[in-house]
C-alpha cells in the first residue's frame, strides 16, 4: 500500500508541479523546474507520463498575461523553448528508448550557450557514467525547420494529407497502410489495413470523418475515419497514383498509372 502511494504521489507531483508554480505566479521556480535534469529525466522515464507530457510543460508560459508579470524573463524563456524544440526533435526516440535523453539533449543543445542550457547538459552529462559524448554538436537543433519526427511505417511514407483544423494528418506507404496521427501530441491514433499494394495517395475530406487513398492494387478506397472502416472502393485499370475530393466531399478525382483521371460520385 505505500509503494502505491508513494507512485502516486510521484505521478502527482511530477503532472501537476509546473502548472501549480505557473498558477501561483512562481516563474522563477518554473524555469528552474524546466531546466533542472532530474526533473526532466523522471518525467521522460514515467511510465504514465514521457516525453509528451514534459513537452506540454512549456507550453504553459505561453499565457498572454504572464508577460507582465514582474518575474517573466525573455531570456530564459527562450531557454525553455529551445528545451522543449529539443524535446519535440527527440520525442520519436525517447517514446522508444527513454534513456537516450542525456544523448539526445546534448547533441542537439551544445549548440547554444546560454547558462541554464549548459549547467543543464552538465547535469546531464554528470548524471551517466558510461556514454558515447558527442565532442561537437552532432544533432538537428531546435528552432530550425524541423519540428518534430514521427515514425511507424515500416516501409516508404509516399504521401500524406493533413486535415482542415491541423490537428490530424494520413500518411500513406509501401508497407501498404495508412497511418492516422495526432499532430498536436505527436503520436500514431491508428493504422488502416485493407490494401494489398502500395499506398501512393491519401486525401482526407473537409469536415474530417472521410479519408480516400488510392493504391497501386489499383484500388481507391473511401475511410469512415470513425469507425475505421472502408465504406466506398473502386477499381482501376491501372495503380492509382494520385487522389482529391472536392470541398462538399461528395466528388472524388483519381489519377491512376494508364494516363485516366476519374471523377467518381460519392452517395450515401
Amino acid at each position: 500500500m505505500q509503494k502505491i502511494a508513494k507512485s502516486y504521489q510521484q505521478k502527482a507531483y511530477l503532472g501537476r508541479f509546473p502548472y501549480n508554480l505557473v498558477e501561483s505566479g512562481n516563474l522563477a521556480k518554473y524555469y528552474k523546474c524546466l531546466t533542472n535534469f532530474d526533473f526532466l529525466a523522471a518525467k521522460v522515464n514515467h511510465p504514465e507520463l514521457g516525453v509528451q507530457a514534459l513537452i506540454e510543460d512549456y507550453d504553459l508560459i505561453d499565457d498572454a498575461e504572464l508577460l507582465t508579470h514582474p518575474e517573466y524573463n525573455e531570456e530564459r524563456v527562450k531557454s525553455l523553448k529551445l528545451i522543449q524544440g529539443a524535446l519535440r526533435l527527440s520525442a520519436h526516440i525517447l517514446a522508444q528508448d527513454s534513456t537516450q535523453l542525456v544523448e539526445q539533449l546534448w547533441g542537439r543543445l551544445l549548440y547554444f550557450e546560454m547558462p541554464e542550457i549548459q549547467a543543464l547538459l552538465e547535469a546531464a552529462r554528470q548524471s551517466k557514467t558510461v556514454w558515447l559524448r558527442a565532442l561537437t554538436p552532432n544533432l538537428t537543433p531546435p528552432g530550425g525547420r524541423l519540428i518534430r519526427t514521427l515514425t511507424g511505417h515500416s516501409d516508404c511514407v509516399n504521401a500524406v494529407a493533413i486535415a482542415n483544423d491541423g490537428k490530424l494528418a494520413i500518411s500513406g506507404s509501401d508497407d501498404c497502410t495508412l497511418k492516422v496521427w495526432n499532430l498536436v501530441e505527436g503520436k500514431e491514433l491508428f493504422t488502416l489495413t485493407g490494401h494489398r499494394s502500395s499506398v501512393n495517395a491519401v486525401a482526407i475530406a473537409n469536415d474530417g470523418k472521410l479519408a480516400i487513398s488510392g493504391s497501386g492494387d489499383r484500388t481507391l478506397k473511401v475511410w469512415n475515419l470513425a469507425t475505421r472502416e472502408v465504406i466506398a472502393s473502386f477499381v482501376g485499370e491501372s495503380p492509382i497514383l494520385c487522389c482529391a475530393v472536392t470541398p462538399d466531399g461528395l466528388t472524388i478525382v483519381a489519377g491512376e498509372r494508364s494516363g485516366r483521371v476519374h471523377f467518381l460520385r460519392l452517395e450515401c
